[in-house]
């Protein structure tokens, strides 16, 4: 079991999964605002660097998986324009902001969104000609069965992306973020979204999340060949990326 996969937001007698749901219901009114704000927007820049590894590929299906309100997935829907794209999530108030913006830009043809359970994904094998994720692994009740999964649905072939909040390793981006990440974010995120939980549960899975050399011994473990990652943002961010 890895460090993060012990750490709930909530009651620690209770299944990590349902606590996830629980807390992005809670959160999903403030989730889109409050993160751009907390990121100062560079999120999106993530999110661009991400698709635009994809876009070589040109992938027609596409499973995004923590998909949240949706923002991955519409951005590769714009981007790479594929046939479809199965936004799934396990939080349905999450979801709904995603359908509402998905409608809003008439992108409900392209991308649907469905609520699993990415501990066992309700898909068939060798499905998807790309699988990603953004900012969703780290929450994986358990993080090998997770990718394991994401792994099994995707064609041979394929191209896996994800992208994921890590701990920078350099001085003085890594005493800054410390700083950040331990008084400025729980304190914000606190105060706008009104859950005194989530955003210290975010901090403290970031801390000891695996990432780096570590996270390719993972992938590799779950199934997927040729890993690699790239920093991105003197380390705040990294994009992982493999086949299959």
């Amino acid at each position: 079991m890895y460090r993060q996969e012990q750490i709930k937001p909530y009651c620690q007698h209770e299944e990590k999964g349902k606590q996830m749901e629980q807390m992005f219901n809670t959160i999903a009114p403030t989730y889109d605002a409050l993160n751009h704000r907390l990121s100062w927007n560079i999120d999106k820049y993530w999110r661009n660097k991400a698709i635009s590894y994809l876009c070589q590929f040109q992938p027609k299906t596409i499973l995004d998986v923590a998909t949240g309100t949706g923002d991955f997935a519409l951005l590769a829907a714009r981007r790479i324009t594929p046939d479809h794209i199965l936004a799934s999530d396990i939080s349905e108030g999450m979801m709904d902001i995603g359908k509402q913006k998905s409608a809003k830009e008439k992108l409900a043809d392209i991308v649907s969104f469905q609520r699993q359970d990415c501990m066992s994904l309700d898909i068939s094998n060798d499905n998807f000609d790309a699988v990603m994720s953004a900012f969703g692994i780290r929450n994986f009740p358990s993080l090998d069965k997770g990718l394991a999964e994401m792994c099994r649905v995707m064609k041979p072939g394929g191209h896996l992306v994800i992208i994921e909040l890590t701990h920078p390793i350099a001085f003085p981006m890594k005493q800054l973020f410390n700083f950040y990440s331990h008084h400025v974010l729980p304190l914000v995120g606190r105060l706008i979204s009104k859950d005194r939980n989530a955003y210290d549960y975010l901090t403290k899975t970031i801390d000891v999340f695996p990432q780096g050399e570590e996270m390719m011994h993972i992938l590799k473990k779950a199934g997927f060949k040729e890993p690699r990652y790239k920093r991105l943002t003197f380390g705040i961010c990294t994009m992982y990326m493999a086949t299959k």
